[in-house]
């Protein structure tokens, strides 16, 4: 793989050993579209380093054997690419990107995103917005990033929007992130100017700790995406810029009910599609809805019925994606035997609010992974808002999926 940098361009040649269709890091297949994409509202001087993680985020999938940069970059990033993906970078010259001081949020305007957000009061926030490819067609129309970005700026918080085009570098499944990091490329091309030297994330027990939605299901304390000492968090720091996750020790029972009482719950979104607020007729909706039901105690309230294809993959017999928060739904929702959710009761046999009370405290080893310049104040707010797991607690999430 041969990458270069043209201002805001990014551009990438295959080598013969490459590959069009190629997998992400939950194994999830991704096929190449174009070998071009842009990032707009970022510096063009940024550290060597900087650029090529953020090229890293988006080439990763198809490369198999080495990747050359147009521009030199540090020893540590290149060992960090060989460790964790057996790649050779080069060309080797720069020297390392010393960390910066602050934490941003790599905010999106999702539950898990503004409890991440309500946690670091003071963090500044960096949106991720798509935009049109200039010669890809959109075939995802209905997603509203300009929704988001509005909400976004309405937050009242110092705020940096990142323009791209680089989801539509993928042709199947969908446009998408080609690796889940990719969303962090305009921050990273931003460390410098707003002195970085942590990113915060909103992904939470599931997705750090449970297997998150699309891949193991079991518990993974070596998450190959988020754990600090997996290769990306290798790569990221290597550049100066620590992975962050937190709200990554608490269930999204939990980041909801902090974000809903939070000062941005006006912005709540996560929900891609609709324009005045939720769909509610997309599975993302009814997953969500679920979840705020369990958390409000209320019946739950969707249009969407059984017979609906975005219902299937819930009512399936497990495992699911999300599965903790599908059973801790079903042990709260009253009424849920009257729903669609009724035949999924049968798949479990103790569902019990008691049984699933460990999702609303806190994994106390994630509060461990934070770094330690930001880890004093997420671990107050956690105490103060949410509690730790007792150790019978701490046994359910490492003994999950077993």
């Amino acid at each position: 793989m041969r990458v270069t940098w043209t201002g805001a361009n990014l551009a990438f040649r295959l080598d013969p050993e490459d590959e069009i269709t190629g997998h992400a890091s939950d194994e999830h297949p991704v096929k190449l579209a174009i070998n071009s994409c842009t990032i707009g509202g970022v510096p063009g001087d940024a550290h060597p380093d900087l650029f090529a993680v953020a090229a890293w985020t988006v080439v990763a999938p198809w490369t198999r054997r080495r990747v050359t940069f147009d521009r030199a970059i540090s020893a540590d990033v290149a060992q960090a690419l060989h460790d964790g993906w057996g790649i050779e970078a080069g060309p080797v010259g720069a020297e390392p990107r010393p960390a910066g001081s602050r934490l941003a949020i790599s905010y999106s305007g999702g539950a898990d995103s503004v409890a991440a957000a309500t946690i670091y009061p003071n963090a500044p926030f960096v949106h991720f917005r798509r935009v049109a490819h200039p010669r890809v067609p959109n075939r995802w129309p209905h997603y509203r990033s300009d929704v988001l970005a509005k909400l976004a700026a309405k937050t009242g918080r110092e705020l940096t929007t990142v323009t791209s085009d680089l989801e539509f570098t993928l042709a199947e499944p969908r446009p998408g992130y080609p690796e889940h990091h990719a969303v962090a490329a305009g921050a990273l091309l931003l460390a410098d100017r707003l002195d970085l030297g942590g990113l915060g994330f909103g992904y939470e027990l599931g997705s750090r700790w449970l297997g998150g939605g699309r891949y193991l299901w079991r518990y993974t304390p070596d998450n190959p995406m988020w754990a600090p000492h997996g290769r990306w968090g290798r790569l990221f720091a290597a550049a100066g810029l620590h992975i962050v996750l937190p709200v990554g020790g608490v269930s999204e029972a939990v980041t909801m009910r902090l974000a809903l009482d939070s000062a941005l719950k006006e912005q709540v979104r996560w929900c891609l599609r609709g324009t005045d607020g939720p769909c509610r007729n997309c599975g993302k909706c009814l997953y969500k809805e679920l979840i705020q039901a369990a958390v409000e105690r209320r019946p739950l309230n969707t249009p969407i019925t059984a017979d609906r294809p975005v219902a299937r993959k819930y009512l399936k017999k497990p495992p699911y994606g999300g599965q903790e928060m599908i059973q801790y739904g079903l042990a709260r929702v009253p009424g849920i035997e009257n729903t669609l959710f009724g035949p999924v009761l049968g798949y479990f046999d103790d569902l019990t609010e008691e049984s699933t009370s460990w999702l609303e405290y806190c994994y106390p080893r994630a509060l461990e992974e934070i770094p330690a310049q930001w880890r004093g104040e997420a671990a107050a707010y956690v105490e103060a808002n949410v509690g730790m797991m007792t150790p019978d607690e701490v046994r359910r999430v490492e003994t999950w999926g077993a």
